[in-house]
Protein backbone atom coordinates (compact mmCIF):
# COMPACT_ATOMS: atom_id res chain seq x y z
CA UNK A 1 0.00 0.00 0.00
CA UNK A 2 1.10 3.63 -0.78
CA UNK A 3 -0.05 6.18 2.14
CA UNK A 4 -0.62 9.95 0.90
CA UNK A 5 -0.62 11.36 4.15
CA UNK A 6 -1.34 15.33 5.21
CA UNK A 7 0.58 16.55 8.36
CA UNK A 8 -1.36 19.72 8.42
CA UNK A 9 0.34 23.20 8.26
CA UNK A 10 2.76 23.46 11.29
CA UNK A 11 3.30 20.87 14.32
CA UNK A 12 4.43 17.49 14.68
CA UNK A 13 1.25 16.58 16.23
CA UNK A 14 -1.03 18.04 13.29
CA UNK A 15 -0.99 14.77 11.64
CA UNK A 16 -4.43 12.65 12.34
CA UNK A 17 -4.46 10.04 14.26
CA UNK A 18 -5.10 7.74 11.62
CA UNK A 19 -2.53 9.50 9.62
CA UNK A 20 0.37 8.73 13.07
CA UNK A 21 -1.16 5.13 12.86
CA UNK A 22 -0.39 4.72 8.97
CA UNK A 23 3.36 6.19 9.31
CA UNK A 24 4.60 3.81 12.02
CA UNK A 25 3.39 0.69 10.03
CA UNK A 26 5.15 1.50 6.95
CA UNK A 27 8.50 0.13 6.09
CA UNK A 28 9.44 3.22 3.91
CA UNK A 29 8.62 6.66 5.24
CA UNK A 30 8.98 9.47 2.85
CA UNK A 31 8.67 13.51 3.56
CA UNK A 32 7.80 16.14 0.24
CA UNK A 33 9.94 19.37 0.76
CA UNK A 34 8.87 22.06 -1.88
CA UNK A 35 5.97 22.45 -2.21
CA UNK A 36 5.84 23.75 1.95
CA UNK A 37 7.55 22.86 5.13
CA UNK A 38 6.48 22.26 8.49
CA UNK A 39 6.88 25.60 9.99
CA UNK A 40 6.95 24.62 14.11
CA UNK A 41 8.72 20.69 13.53
CA UNK A 42 12.05 19.99 12.46
CA UNK A 43 13.01 16.69 10.86
CA UNK A 44 14.42 15.55 13.64
CA UNK A 45 11.50 16.09 15.89
CA UNK A 46 9.06 14.34 13.24
CA UNK A 47 11.35 11.47 13.33
CA UNK A 48 10.93 10.92 17.12
CA UNK A 49 7.78 11.55 17.19
CA UNK A 50 7.10 8.60 14.43
CA UNK A 51 9.57 6.57 15.83
CA UNK A 52 10.75 6.33 12.18
CA UNK A 53 13.66 7.87 9.94
CA UNK A 54 12.52 10.14 6.93
CA UNK A 55 13.38 10.47 3.99
CA UNK A 56 13.77 14.00 2.38
CA UNK A 57 11.98 13.95 -1.07
CA UNK A 58 12.38 17.01 -3.20
CA UNK A 59 11.04 17.59 -6.80
CA UNK A 60 13.96 15.75 -8.43
CA UNK A 61 13.08 12.48 -6.64
CA UNK A 62 9.30 12.83 -6.85
CA UNK A 63 9.20 14.00 -10.63
CA UNK A 64 12.00 11.93 -11.84
CA UNK A 65 12.45 8.92 -9.39
CA UNK A 66 9.39 8.18 -8.35
CA UNK A 67 10.24 4.39 -9.05
CA UNK A 68 12.48 4.44 -6.09
CA UNK A 69 9.45 5.72 -3.64
CA UNK A 70 7.15 3.12 -5.27
CA UNK A 71 9.78 0.18 -5.04
CA UNK A 72 8.08 -3.06 -3.15
CA UNK A 73 4.90 -1.00 -2.33
CA UNK A 74 2.90 -3.68 -4.08
CA UNK A 75 4.25 -5.73 -1.19
CA UNK A 76 4.92 -3.57 1.94
CA UNK A 77 3.20 -0.09 2.98
CA UNK A 78 5.20 3.07 2.21
CA UNK A 79 4.05 6.54 3.46
CA UNK A 80 4.25 10.31 1.43
CA UNK A 81 4.32 12.53 3.73
CA UNK A 82 2.73 15.94 2.15
CA UNK A 83 2.77 19.46 4.13
CA UNK A 84 -0.97 20.05 4.62
CA UNK A 85 -3.25 18.03 2.22
CA UNK A 86 -1.83 15.33 -0.22
CA UNK A 87 -3.21 16.87 -3.37
CA UNK A 88 -2.30 20.33 -2.48
CA UNK A 89 0.41 19.99 -5.51
CA UNK A 90 -0.73 18.43 -9.05
CA UNK A 91 2.46 16.39 -8.42
CA UNK A 92 1.00 14.52 -6.24
CA UNK A 93 -1.82 13.52 -8.10
CA UNK A 94 0.84 12.50 -10.76
CA UNK A 95 2.59 9.92 -8.13
CA UNK A 96 -0.95 8.67 -7.44
CA UNK A 97 -1.31 7.53 -11.08
CA UNK A 98 2.11 5.79 -11.60
CA UNK A 99 0.97 3.91 -8.41
CA UNK A 100 -2.19 2.64 -9.61
CA UNK A 101 -0.49 2.24 -13.13
CA UNK A 102 1.73 -0.22 -11.15
CA UNK A 103 -0.85 -1.96 -9.44
CA UNK A 104 -0.23 -0.82 -6.18
CA UNK A 105 -3.26 0.56 -3.77
CA UNK A 106 -3.17 3.59 -2.53
CA UNK A 107 -4.93 5.31 0.52
CA UNK A 108 -5.14 9.26 0.96
CA UNK A 109 -5.39 10.66 4.50
CA UNK A 110 -6.35 14.24 4.07
CA UNK A 111 -5.73 16.94 6.36
CA UNK A 112 -5.96 20.84 7.02
CA UNK A 113 -4.19 23.20 4.13
CA UNK A 114 -3.79 26.57 3.59
CA UNK A 115 -6.63 26.27 1.18
CA UNK A 116 -9.45 25.51 4.21
CA UNK A 117 -7.59 27.38 6.34
CA UNK A 118 -7.16 30.84 4.78
CA UNK A 119 -10.77 31.07 6.22
CA UNK A 120 -8.95 32.29 9.38
CA UNK A 121 -8.93 35.54 8.24
CA UNK A 122 -12.64 35.84 8.12
CA UNK A 123 -13.56 35.73 4.19
CA UNK A 124 -15.71 33.04 3.29
CA UNK A 125 -14.42 30.08 1.66
CA UNK A 126 -17.32 29.69 -0.96
CA UNK A 127 -16.58 33.56 -2.02
CA UNK A 128 -13.20 32.15 -3.16
CA UNK A 129 -12.65 32.05 -6.90
CA UNK A 130 -9.58 30.16 -8.77
CA UNK A 131 -6.33 29.95 -6.25
CA UNK A 132 -2.64 31.34 -8.14
CA UNK A 133 0.91 30.96 -7.76
CA UNK A 134 3.44 33.72 -7.49
CA UNK A 135 6.77 32.90 -8.61
CA UNK A 136 10.07 34.74 -7.90
CA UNK A 137 10.96 36.91 -10.82
CA UNK A 138 13.83 36.90 -12.55
CA UNK A 139 15.61 40.11 -14.69
CA UNK A 140 14.69 37.95 -17.95
CA UNK A 141 11.34 35.87 -16.54
CA UNK A 142 8.60 37.45 -15.45
CA UNK A 143 5.62 35.05 -15.92
CA UNK A 144 1.42 36.76 -15.96
CA UNK A 145 -0.08 34.23 -17.18
CA UNK A 146 -2.27 34.13 -13.09
CA UNK A 147 -3.04 37.86 -14.45
CA UNK A 148 -6.29 36.15 -16.40
CA UNK A 149 -7.58 34.42 -12.98
CA UNK A 150 -7.56 37.56 -11.02
CA UNK A 151 -9.16 39.60 -14.04
CA UNK A 152 -12.08 36.18 -14.19
CA UNK A 153 -12.20 35.98 -10.11
CA UNK A 154 -12.74 39.86 -10.09
CA UNK A 155 -15.34 40.02 -12.97
CA UNK A 156 -17.59 37.85 -10.93
CA UNK A 157 -16.71 39.05 -7.43
CA UNK A 158 -14.87 36.23 -6.04
CA UNK A 159 -11.82 36.93 -3.73
CA UNK A 160 -8.31 35.61 -5.22
CA UNK A 161 -5.96 33.20 -2.81
CA UNK A 162 -2.42 33.98 -3.99
CA UNK A 163 0.17 31.27 -3.16
CA UNK A 164 3.29 32.54 -2.77
CA UNK A 165 6.88 30.84 -4.08
CA UNK A 166 9.06 29.04 -1.87
CA UNK A 167 12.80 27.60 -3.26
CA UNK A 168 14.08 24.45 -1.68
CA UNK A 169 17.14 22.75 -3.05
CA UNK A 170 17.21 24.43 -6.65
CA UNK A 171 19.75 24.81 -9.03
CA UNK A 172 21.10 28.25 -10.75
CA UNK A 173 21.14 28.55 -14.19
CA UNK A 174 24.21 28.37 -14.58
CA UNK A 175 24.85 26.04 -12.16
CA UNK A 176 22.31 23.69 -14.40
CA UNK A 177 23.40 24.10 -17.54
CA UNK A 178 26.90 23.15 -16.29
CA UNK A 179 25.64 19.80 -14.59
CA UNK A 180 26.89 20.76 -11.55
CA UNK A 181 24.44 19.64 -8.14
CA UNK A 182 25.19 23.13 -6.38
CA UNK A 183 21.94 24.03 -4.62
CA UNK A 184 20.94 27.22 -3.96
CA UNK A 185 19.74 28.68 -0.43
CA UNK A 186 16.35 28.08 0.27
CA UNK A 187 14.54 31.10 -0.26
CA UNK A 188 10.86 32.04 0.55
CA UNK A 189 8.67 34.85 -0.88
CA UNK A 190 7.48 37.67 1.43
CA UNK A 191 4.81 39.65 1.12
CA UNK A 192 6.19 42.82 0.28
CA UNK A 193 7.69 40.97 -3.07
CA UNK A 194 4.51 39.38 -4.13
CA UNK A 195 2.77 42.66 -4.07
CA UNK A 196 5.47 44.93 -5.85
CA UNK A 197 5.15 42.13 -8.65
CA UNK A 198 1.48 42.29 -8.69
CA UNK A 199 2.12 46.55 -9.10
CA UNK A 200 4.68 45.49 -11.90
CA UNK A 201 2.10 43.43 -13.92
CA UNK A 202 -0.47 45.78 -13.42
CA UNK A 203 1.47 48.18 -14.49
CA UNK A 204 2.62 46.39 -17.93
CA UNK A 205 -0.77 44.72 -18.57
CA UNK A 206 -3.36 48.04 -17.90
CA UNK A 207 -6.12 46.17 -17.64
CA UNK A 208 -7.06 46.84 -14.57
CA UNK A 209 -7.94 43.55 -12.85
CA UNK A 210 -6.43 45.18 -9.26
CA UNK A 211 -5.35 48.48 -8.61
CA UNK A 212 -2.76 49.66 -6.32
CA UNK A 213 -5.72 50.59 -3.82
CA UNK A 214 -7.21 47.24 -4.36
CA UNK A 215 -7.74 45.83 -0.88
CA UNK A 216 -5.67 42.60 0.16
CA UNK A 217 -5.25 40.49 3.24
CA UNK A 218 -1.25 38.75 4.04
CA UNK A 219 -1.60 35.58 5.96
CA UNK A 220 1.79 34.62 7.57
CA UNK A 221 2.24 31.67 9.05
CA UNK A 222 -1.32 30.45 8.93
CA UNK A 223 -1.72 27.45 11.49
CA UNK A 224 1.73 28.30 13.60
CA UNK A 225 2.55 29.65 16.82
CA UNK A 226 3.34 33.09 15.49
CA UNK A 227 0.09 33.22 12.58
CA UNK A 228 -0.57 36.96 11.69
CA UNK A 229 -2.82 38.41 9.47
CA UNK A 230 -2.50 42.19 7.93
CA UNK A 231 -5.04 43.60 6.34
CA UNK A 232 -4.27 46.86 3.69
CA UNK A 233 -4.14 47.75 0.23
CA UNK A 234 -1.76 46.39 -2.23
CA UNK A 235 0.27 49.46 -2.19
CA UNK A 236 0.80 49.65 1.96
CA UNK A 237 1.64 45.83 1.92
CA UNK A 238 4.33 46.32 -0.75
CA UNK A 239 5.79 47.71 2.28
CA UNK A 240 5.27 45.66 4.92
CA UNK A 241 7.55 43.39 6.68
CA UNK A 242 5.69 39.92 6.93
CA UNK A 243 8.54 38.02 9.31
CA UNK A 244 9.13 34.88 9.06
CA UNK A 245 7.69 32.52 6.17
CA UNK A 246 5.49 30.78 5.20
CA UNK A 247 3.27 33.59 3.50
CA UNK A 248 0.04 34.00 1.27
CA UNK A 249 -2.11 36.88 0.03
CA UNK A 250 -5.66 37.08 -0.70
CA UNK A 251 -7.05 39.72 -3.00
CA UNK A 252 -10.43 40.93 -2.02
CA UNK A 253 -13.36 40.38 -4.69
CA UNK A 254 -16.34 42.67 -5.30
CA UNK A 255 -18.68 40.32 -3.15
CA UNK A 256 -16.91 41.10 0.05
CA UNK A 257 -19.90 40.70 2.71
CA UNK A 258 -20.49 42.58 5.65
CA UNK A 259 -19.54 40.31 8.43
CA UNK A 260 -16.28 39.52 5.98
CA UNK A 261 -15.29 43.34 6.08
CA UNK A 262 -16.43 43.62 9.77
CA UNK A 263 -13.65 40.31 10.52
CA UNK A 264 -10.78 41.60 8.57
CA UNK A 265 -10.73 45.04 10.41
CA UNK A 266 -9.37 43.66 13.32
CA UNK A 267 -6.49 43.67 11.49
CA UNK A 268 -5.75 46.74 9.95
CA UNK A 269 -4.06 49.90 11.48
CA UNK A 270 -6.75 52.74 10.23
CA UNK A 271 -10.22 50.72 9.95
CA UNK A 272 -11.76 53.73 8.32
CA UNK A 273 -9.41 53.91 5.61
CA UNK A 274 -9.83 50.15 5.09
CA UNK A 275 -13.42 49.85 4.76
CA UNK A 276 -13.43 53.06 2.56
CA UNK A 277 -10.68 51.26 0.21
CA UNK A 278 -13.19 48.16 0.58
CA UNK A 279 -16.75 50.06 -0.53
CA UNK A 280 -14.20 51.69 -3.28
CA UNK A 281 -12.93 49.09 -4.90
CA UNK A 282 -16.48 47.11 -4.78
CA UNK A 283 -17.79 50.37 -7.14
CA UNK A 284 -15.02 50.68 -9.19
CA UNK A 285 -15.50 46.50 -10.36
CA UNK A 286 -18.99 46.92 -10.30
CA UNK A 287 -20.53 45.55 -13.55
CA UNK A 288 -22.57 47.66 -15.53
CA UNK A 289 -26.45 47.61 -15.80
CA UNK A 290 -27.96 45.33 -17.89
CA UNK A 291 -29.45 46.51 -20.59
CA UNK A 292 -32.46 44.69 -22.63
CA UNK A 293 -31.28 43.66 -26.09
CA UNK A 294 -34.25 45.50 -27.99
CA UNK A 295 -32.79 49.17 -26.13
CA UNK A 296 -29.25 48.29 -27.73
CA UNK A 297 -31.13 47.52 -31.11
CA UNK A 298 -33.05 51.00 -30.97
CA UNK A 299 -29.48 52.78 -29.88
CA UNK A 300 -27.99 51.68 -33.45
Amino acid sequence: MLYLIGLGLSYKSDITVRGLEAVRRCSRVYLEHYTSILMAASLEELQEFYGKEVILADRELVESGSDEILRDADSEDVAFLVVGDPFGATTHTDLVLRAKKAGIQVETIHNASVMNAVGACGLQLYNFGQTISMVFFTDSWKPDSWYNKVWENRKIGLHTLVLLDIKVKEQSIENMARGRLIYEPPRYMSISQCCEQLLEIEEKRQDQAYTPDTPVVAISRLGSPTQTLKAGTIRELANYDSGEPLHSLVILGRQCHELELEYLLQFTDDKDKFRTSVLQDQEFFKPAPWVPPHELAEED
